[in-house]
């Protein structure tokens, strides 16, 4: 039978085969269908790069008969949360200010956050549509520091989308910024969602979330929600297709490894994992075998590794080639240091052959604080370099093929105050938050550099920041000390452009990352500080990295 569509429904009227179109997909209200036979024709007619989801199916077996190769019965969990109970606390986290969709702007945003989840994109057009609709409501939160939109809910009034007799809602897409240094974003959208539908005399407030996602069901339970009954039903397509294939080979890697081989098995290539733990793995196309560790491969040379783990040659290299530098000298003896440090007014002091960020000092002005960076770079890796310290912002261009694929300012970790907590009760909140967010690869350190940089700022561990207030706990802004990457790659620079494609011609390495130190990555000035053999492509989600790094090594299967 033919479905008809709608998008909103007055409140005393219930509407028959009810849809709502979510920007991502359409919402079905199940209990409105009248046979299981029409809920399974809505669902197989699905526009392909959505995520239509059939709600409330009361024999989610019948549907599935209909269409056993099509469908399936997603294996997430309901969760309900009374609202005609006491009134519900709205305040929202020190920090943020939580308000509704307003500009075309604040749905870019939304989709930038949904790209960092890896979530179905919202249709603007129907976004914008729906802005004024009572059935949909879209409350983004906003950092009161930055202006920068953190997070993200949507949602659905019930009775006015469906003319639900039970007086229910739901919230779906919550999302939130994994940089973001705020505590407790996510919990202030929910309240706050909430909260509106308690005052409009809203009886409850569904949910849908997978089974085994144990942070957010905890989230959910902190918030008074608990489970319910009820199943939903969804399309078998790309973006379901770990919902109802399972997990793959790729849980053993990092994300770095993860985002490689996902994109090598969509285009068919054969991939063997061979150490999961190290990222190591091959690829297999028409007789063709390369082997990677996450973004370094064979194509990579002995002698380009050479100059990118070597930061002195690195630096000496692209001086040659006509690339601007900071000046640099080896750590020596402890005038030859005080010397330095007093024609160059600060310094950068790193491991000559370090990685990850390990070892780093920045901004280093003193003598006493000079020795003991020299100490803590040695004991990471080797010899210790002292670097004319530029200010500027940090910018990581990914160049692949010898051209830009990606480019991202990377900022130092900073948590943000509440008044109440001290600062290593709010990095080691901060640190987790970014653990989690990174599969385990970024972590704020709690040692001698992030005490230097609190000192900096009249701080130690035990000071209380007041409500609002920023502290930044590292000076560097590398991704595995906590710092966060905001892409700008359409922002870049033709000059900046041309230094990156010549700075990896000069080192002869096919992919590289480049650090510089830019006034912004929209001006030319510059300076090049490090290169990297192995860069991690993941971290510049949702620019093409890993689509282009298949096409320099398989390019027949673009």
């Amino acid at each position: 039978m033919p479905v008809q569509e709608t998008r909103t429904t007055p409140a005393d009227r219930p509407s028959s085969n009810a849809m709502l179109a979510c920007g991502w997909g359409r919402l079905l209200f199940a209990p409105s269908f009248a046979s299981p036979t029409a809920i399974a024709q809505a669902l197989l007619q699905e526009r392909d790069g959505q995520r239509d989801i059939a709600l409330y199916v009361e024999a989610p077996q019948l549907v599935l008969a209909e269409a056993p190769q099509n469908l399936f019965l997603d294996p997430s969990l309901l969760f309900r949360r009374a609202l005609d109970a006491d009134a519900i606390d709205t305040t929202a986290a020190p920090g943020i200010t939580i308000r509704p969709l307003t500009t075309r702007a604040d749905i870019a945003a939304i989709n930038r956050l949904y790209a960092m989840r890896r979530m179905v994109p919202l249709d603007p057009a129907t976004v914008w549509q729906q802005r004024t609709l009572p059935a949909v409501t879209y409350l983004l939160a906003e950092d009161e520091h930055t202006g920068e939109i953190i997070g993200s809910v949507m949602g659905v009034d019930h009775v006015q989308a469906f003319g639900d007799a039970e007086g229910g809602t739901s919230l779906w897409c919550l999302v939130v910024d994994p940089q973001t240094g705020i505590a407790g974003v996510g919990q202030s959208l929910v309240r706050q969602l909430c909260g509106m539908y308690q005052a409009a005399g809203r009886r409850f407030l569904d949910l849908s979330v997978l089974h085994d996602n144990q942070h957010a069901i905890g989230l959910y339970q902190k918030l008074g929600f608990a489970q319910t009954q009820g199943f939903v039903i969804k399309h078998k397509n790309a973006i379901n297709e770990p919902l109802y294939v399972g997990t793959s080979e790729c849980d053993g890697l990092n994300p770095y490894a993860a985002l490689i081989v996902n994109e090598a098995r969509r285009r068919g290539i054969g991939v063997d994992i061979l150490d999961p733990d190290a990222g190591i793995f091959a690829l297999r196309y028409g007789g063709r075998e390369v082997v990677c560790r996450e973004s370094l491969t064979e194509l990579t040379g002995a002698v380009a590794m050479t100059l990118c783990q070597d930061k002195t040659l690195t630096l000496r290299r692209l001086a040659a080639a006509g690339l601007r530098v900071p000046a640099q000298t080896a750590a020596g003896s402890a005038e030859d240091n005080a010397e330095f440090l007093r024609t160059h007014g600060a310094l950068v002091v790193k491991p000559a052959m370090g990685e990850q960020g390990k070892g780093i000092s920045v901004d280093v002005r003193s003598p006493d604080s000079l020795a003991q960076a020299i100490a803590m770079a040695e004991r990471a890796g080797g010899p210790a370099l002292l670097e004319e310290y530029c200010p500027g912002d940090d910018l990581r261009i990914v160049v692949i093929g010898y051209k830009v694929v990606a480019a991202a300012i990377r900022r130092p970790a900073e948590v943000g105050g509440d008044g109440r907590s001290d600062l290593r009760t709010l990095i080691e909140r901060h640190s987790a938050r970014r653990n989690a967010a990174t599969g385990g690869e970024a972590h704020i350190p709690l040692d001698a550099e992030t005490e230097r940089c609190l000192a900096m700022q009249g701080l130690d561990y035990e000071s209380v920041l007041a409500e609002g207030q920023r502290a930044v706990v590292r000076k560097t802004a590398n991704l595995h000390t906590g710092g966060t990457i905001h892409d700008v790659t359409a922002d870049l620079h033709p000059d900046l452009r041309e230094a990156a494609e010549l700075a990896a011609r000069t080192l002869r390495i096919p992919v590289v990352g480049l650090d510089f130190l830019v006034t912004a990555p929209d001006r030319p000035e510059y300076v090049v500080i490090e290169a990297n053999e192995r860069p991690g492509l993941a971290n510049h989600e949702p620019q093409p990295t890993a689509q282009r790094f298949m096409d320099l090594l398989f390019p027949f299967t673009a």
